[in-house]
């Protein structure tokens, strides 16, 4: 087994705790807007200020719906303690992106941004983005999967460890890591070669949601809707609309 004994807590300051997963999730929002500021470098269709613009919408939208989504999912511990409702300790990757992802439509609708084309340039730094802050969920305890006796599973041994205390458990953060790289090289594949814009974001919706459905069953959770968690009910529900999509909508294009 392998043993995680690291604090979660990198440093603090005053009567301020400044976690590991906080700093990763602070990484991994960098790496989505680096990596749109490096494509928009390398394009001419957009400009640096509507990235600039479309990030400070699609970041806090994107904290509000995966807060609201949490809580939602959660809502029998927070209708007890109402005043832990507002907060960031916890967090949904899909209300994240889905969240962003709204907030940057809107905008495009009152501006003149091309939403499809610049999902289409993010969406691998997106994916790249996921893998950044899995390191900070596995640095953190939390997302992990359910118990193992599997000789990779992990053993969080630290005191303010959110894993379970001397349990091994499947590392589903590394799973993902895993998962997430390869899905950043195959979006890097398909780059250019789908039509009409905004495609190539629906392929990695459509990866990340059948990924996402098929994980969760390693990992641990409380049960939303049809035995399902969450994660996996919105994973459907976004699987088949991406899918659908993909279909009737999109099509292969040729390099020379």
């Amino acid at each position: 087994m392998i043993s995680i004994g690291i604090n979660p807590v990198a440093f603090t300051i005053g009567s301020i705790s400044i976690r590991w997963y906080g700093i990763f999730i602070t990484l991994a929002i960098l790496t989505v807007v680096l990596w749109a500021l490096r494509a928009v470098k390398k394009q001419s269709r957009l400009s640096y200020d509507s990235v600039i613009t479309a990030a400070m919408i699609g970041i806090p939208s994107g904290v509000i719906i995966s807060r609201l989504l949490h809580v939602v999912d959660r809502w029998s511990y927070y209708s007890q303690n109402p005043g832990q409702i507002v907060g960031t300790a916890g967090l949904t990757i899909y209300g994240a992106v889905l969240g962003a992802t709204l907030g940057v439509w809107i905008y495009s609708k009152l501006s003149r941004l091309q939403f499809g084309y610049l999902v289409d340039l993010v969406a691998p730094g997106i994916i790249l983005a996921q893998a950044v802050g899995r390191i900070g969920c596995t640095l953190n305890g939390c997302c992990y999967g359910i118990e193992t006796s599997l000789p990779w599973g992990i053993i969080y041994t630290h005191p303010d460890s959110f894993g379970p205390p001397r349990i091994a458990v499947h590392p589903t953060q590394v799973y993902e890591i895993i998962f997430c790289l390869i899905g950043f090289a195959v979006l890097l594949k398909l780059r250019g070669r789908l039509r009409p814009e905004g495609s190539l974001f629906l392929v990695y919706l459509s990866l990340y949601s059948a990924w996402r459905f098929g994980i969760s069953f390693l990992r641990d959770g409380t049960v939303f809707l049809l035995g399902l968690q969450q994660a996996q009910v919105i994973g459907l529900i976004v699987l088949a609309i991406a899918i659908s999509l993909l279909v009737y909508r999109t099509r292969w294009i040729k390099k020379g």
